[in-house]
């Protein structure tokens, strides 16, 4: 059995432990005590895809080549998000706070935000966005879809999830992070949009499952940062809830899809 085989496996099996972890939290009723709070583990899962990502990238080129870019930048969004929920773990299990936001946890998190953008960027040119940018047709999604998701994000991440930012000043670091998580999710799946828009004719060959599946994580984690600020904004969030299944699902997907751009298995 070959490498990429091998992390796929124990890459699933380890997600389908911790949904079936958080499906017993749900059942039990659990919500309040260390065993849930241990399900904050879950962060190994975008900390092993991140270091097999970085391994796949070298044997790109890594920073010579678009891919090879565009795969470390990916990576490194997964590592520091896997970081996040490290130091989101020690909030919990020493400090005893069961819900740190913010805290120096989205410090981490947030980096994520920017290294994604700019490797689906990479992605993007990688795959043939540019050509999709010649036809009119491609044009004028550029300039639409952006105007969509920023208006549906709106209402969705700011009026629905977090109840209005400007109504919930709680602190100048609450703020910022209000804003600037919507913000990113806006970015991210707007390029995800755009790159799936602009380079569907030109997907091909043993690497269109793997930008799928990139393509597909960004989503998902657009509607679990909705899950997760829509709970957290009711005070119904618990560790090992729907909104952390979804990261769980986010995380698995994107390292999935970089472990398929592994040229090693073409």
């Amino acid at each position: 059995m070959n490498s990429q085989k091998t992390f796929l496996i124990v890459l699933w099996v380890i997600c389908l432990f911790f949904l079936c972890w958080f499906v017993w939290i749900y059942k039990t009723g659990n919500t309040e005590n260390q065993t849930n709070l241990y399900s904050n583990a879950y962060g190994i899962i975008p900390l092993l895809g991140g270091l097999y990502g970085l391994i796949v990238a070298e044997h790109w080129g890594g920073m010579r080549s678009k891919v090879g870019k565009a795969v470390i930048l990916l990576s490194l969004g997964m590592i520091t998000w896997g970081i996040g929920i490290a130091i989101w773990l020690y909030y919990n299990l020493i400090l005893g706070v069961d819900v740190p936001y913010p805290s120096w946890a989205d410090a981490s998190f947030i980096v994520s935000w920017p290294l994604w953008g700019i490797g689906a960027a990479f992605l993007s040119i990688a795959s043939g966005a540019k050509f999709g940018i010649r036809k009119t047709a491609g044009r004028i999604m550029l300039f639409v879809v952006p105007i969509l998701v920023i208006a549906f994000s709106y209402y969705f991440l700011v009026t629905i999830a977090r109840q209005g930012i400007v109504s919930s000043y709680e602190g100048s670091l609450k703020t910022f992070f209000d804003l600037a998580y919507p913000i990113g999710d806006i970015v991210i799946l707007t390029i995800a949009l755009l790159i799936f828009g602009l380079s569907y004719k030109y997907f091909g060959g043993v690497y269109k499952k793997a930008i799928y599946f990139i393509l597909l994580a960004f989503v998902v984690n657009y509607f679990a940062d909705f899950t997760f600020s829509y709970t957290t904004s009711l005070e119904t969030y618990y560790n090992g809830s729907l909104a952390d299944g979804l990261f769980v699902v986010t995380m698995t997907i994107l390292g999935t899809g970089i472990a398929l751009l592994d040229p090693r298995q073409t």
